[in-house]
């Protein structure tokens, strides 16, 4: 059989020579778009998490916490990542959540023995009214670190300790009105409520946490809405578990989705 070429070369040869110059720059393209973010989640199935299932499913494409009037909580339970500890590092994705709703992104934490699925450390808190959305607050330790449009600096603990480690007591008594007393005010992002309606109730909206070294800053819609410098050693953690929380009180659904993670 005769076959047609092109300057000689049989037809097939420029489909393999075309096929090689595409996908290599496609690659590149995929690449630089992700931009060292490796997606955790994977919107089918809730491989690589660890959460009761009463309360956390996937649905249409989101990862879904879910408190209905048969299901009410009474201590806070959290859905864990189980792919490590992350310590300096970006953490980017979307948020929906029912105007009662109540929830956050924790980070750099620790999981307690008792109550089940329970997690203690830093928070960027999410909430369905919007009253605390885009602050640092510190779940079972330190509680708000900064609210939302302020730039703090945490001054250094100097309350009672043992090996290193703060005691329940001592911290209990660093908190005064759900805030921490060495919380110190630095600079400000914009007020609290002007920063407020930046955010969509009850539709998606974007998150990105950049935490490096002792410094947490979180953003909601690309938009700061609270800067921590943590001078906290005692109390302050360097890396951790990472998790999403469905809170104590009325029925509430909060969904999450495109998580995607980057180290620095």
């Amino acid at each position: 059989m005769h076959v047609k070429t092109i300057n000689s070369r049989p037809h097939w040869v420029l489909l393999l020579l075309l096929v090689g110059i595409a996908i290599p720059g496609f690659a590149q393209k995929k690449a630089a778009k992700n931009d060292g973010f490796v997606s955790i989640f994977d919107g089918k199935t809730l491989k690589g998490w660890d959460g009761d299932p009463t309360y956390w499913r996937v649905e249409n494409g989101a990862l879904v916490g879910e408190i209905t009037p048969t299901t009410l909580l009474k201590t806070n339970s959290f859905i864990i990542w189980r792919g490590g500890e992350p310590a300096d590092f970006e953490f980017k994705g979307e948020f929906n959540i029912t105007a009662n709703g109540n929830s956050g992104i924790n980070y750099r934490s620790d999981q307690l023995t008792d109550p089940p699925f329970a997690l203690r450390g830093y928070q960027a808190d999410i909430d369905g009214q919007n009253r605390y959305t885009g602050q640092n607050y510190e779940e079972r330790r330190r509680t708000t670190l900064a609210y939302r449009g302020q730039k703090t600096t945490i001054a250094p603990f100097t309350g009672e300790s043992t090996r290193g480690a703060d005691t329940p007591e001592a911290v209990r008594a660093g908190v005064k009105n759900n805030a921490w007393t060495g919380l110190n005010v630095t600079g400000s992002l914009g007020s609290s409520d002007s920063l407020k309606t930046l955010i969509k109730p009850e539709n998606w909206n974007t998150f990105r946490l950049v935490i490096k070294g002792n410094h947490l800053q979180h953003y909601i819609n690309d938009v700061l809405m609270s800067d921590v410098t943590d001078n906290d050693t005692v109390n302050g953690r360097t890396k951790g578990l990472l998790g999403v929380q469905v809170h104590v009180g009325p029925p509430m659904k909060v969904q999450y989705r495109n998580l995607m993670l980057k180290t620095l």
